[in-house]
């Protein structure tokens, strides 16, 4: 069997579409656009990357993009300060702050300082409880991209055993949040779990985030099980012009010989990230103006 390819590339540009429509309704109940500051530490090329695209992505929603690039020697007081500045502006609806950070400033103490009314990453202590509770505001935007991808798949997820592999506060354990609240059997995995290929295989669903390359190998997987890859490793093996190659977690050309569904590397849940952080700027927009 050869397993249906979840194209996250094409459900993306869906999610940009209502997002479009979403932007486009707020306009016209308050006669402002949503607005998504990003904020960029250093001089990390691929970290460039992203914000770029996240700016050019917002921008072509109609959302007000603004990005904020800083010295890499920066304080972490004066970072501090900047994030009280977007806290407090009224045009400001969600706040990213790109990672990794310098070593010299604490991650975490400027996650928690962003309110958690604009953080559209959903990294904050007071959203992560929120979603632990039951009570979700703003997602962390790949989980919620993964969610999708288990609806385009038409995976039916009431008492089906899903193994997420992989216990980080931005994918692993949010996700295992979203599929019990989604009625499923979970268990969260690890790189140190005993027998972790035997409790793979029990999967309906398996999710891999635990970020090693083709960890996860095709005699792994449960015959028919969906499977969603959240890993980009680079492999520098050669080729490419020497500039390698990007793989996930999940040993793709074994795994489609076996799985039912699976999400390739590239184009799988990259994609989706993006498309929810716009979506979670409006929907704390959306808040924000309610209130």
């Amino acid at each position: 069997m050869s397993a249906t390819i979840l194209s996250g590339k094409l459900l993306a540009e869906i999610v940009r579409g209502e997002v479009r429509d979403e932007v486009a309704q707020f306009r016209r109940e308050t006669g402002r656009a949503p607005g998504l500051d990003v904020v960029l530490v250093g001089d990390d090329p691929a970290s460039h990357v992203y914000t770029r695209n996240k700016e050019k992505a917002a921008n072509e929603c109609g959302i007000r993009g603004e990005l904020h690039t800083l010295p890499a020697d920066i304080s972490e007081e004066a970072l501090l300060k900047l994030i009280g500045e977007l806290n407090a502006r009224d045009d400001v609806d969600g706040i990213l702050v790109q990672l990794p950070l310098p070593k010299a400033i604490r991650s975490d103490r400027v996650l928690d300082a962003v309110s958690p009314a604009k953080d559209v990453d959903g990294f904050h202590p007071v959203n992560a409880g929120l979603l632990a509770s039951g009570r979700p505001r703003l997602v962390p935007c790949t989980p919620l991209g993964c969610m999708r991808l288990l609806e385009l798949a038409k995976v039916d997820l009431k008492g089906a055993n899903a193994v997420v592999v992989g216990r980080s506060n931005i994918v692993g354990k949010p996700v295992a949040q979203l599929l019990l609240a989604a009625n499923a059997t979970v268990t969260i995995a690890h790189s140190r779990t005993r027998d972790l290929p035997s409790v793979c295989r029990a999967a309906d669903v398996l999710i891999a985030a635990v970020g090693v390359p083709e960890m996860v190998r095709g005699s792994w997987i449960k015959p028919g099980a969906v499977v969603i890859d959240v890993g980009i490793n680079r492999v520098d093996d050669g080729s490419n012009g020497g500039k390698g190659r990007l793989v996930g977690d999940v040993a793709f050309a074994e795994a489609i010989e076996v799985a039912g569904a699976i999400t390739p590397v590239p184009g799988g849940v990259g994609p989706l990230t993006i498309a929810y952080l716009l979506k979670n700027t409006v929907i704390a927009a959306r808040w924000r103006s309610a209130t």
